[in-house]
């Protein structure tokens, strides 16, 4: 396989390796550096890449297996969520402080949630893929990743929900 062709296939995946990195990993930086990395593997195996039907998904359980390996050495033991899809042009300071206080909240509670719950999370509700697709990234079966999905959104829901009661006596 040609440099080229190994670009072709892996430039679709790299910002989702990316993203997932970054899920996982505490920094920007620690992201960009697991993305190298397993960029880096996955050229070692550029051969055999050949092989998997679905190769952005197997870009992808190798990304995630790297991210815990780093994490299990101690590397990084922070995991973050960021998500900074909302507008932030039109609302007001103090709408938009909320806003931020909510979602480091939302981060706290994601932190919380262990570590399959976590990636199911991800891989599900922010990077939308499918559960057939989680199943052959995880190595869960997809009873078994709906399980996972629904208590982190059900943990979720709690904490948040809790949060906004304590809000309300307070005032």
């Amino acid at each position: 396989m040609t440099q080229n062709e190994f670009l072709e296939i892996i430039n679709p995946a790299k910002d989702k390796m990316y993203r997932l990195a970054r899920r996982l990993l505490t920094s920007k930086e620690a992201a960009e550096d697991a993305t190298q990395e397993v960029i880096l593997k996955l050229w070692g195996r550029r051969e055999k890449m050949k092989e998997y039907a679905n190769v952005e998904a197997y870009t992808m359980t190798v990304t995630k297996n790297y991210c815990l390996d780093q994490l299990k050495l101690k590397y990084n033991n922070n995991l973050r969520i960021v998500h900074q899809n909302y507008d932030s042009g039109l609302v007001s300071i103090q709408k938009q402080t909320e806003l931020n206080d909510e979602l480091d909240w939302v981060e706290k509670i994601i932190r919380e949630l262990p570590e399959q719950q976590q990636v199911v999370f991800q891989l599900r509700d922010v990077e939308q893929y499918e559960y057939d697709e989680i199943s052959e990234i995880t190595g869960m079966n997809q009873t078994a990743i709906r399980v996972a999905l629904s208590r982190a959104r059900k943990k979720i829901r709690e904490s948040l929900t809790k949060k906004h009661e304590y809000g309300i006596r307070r005032s």
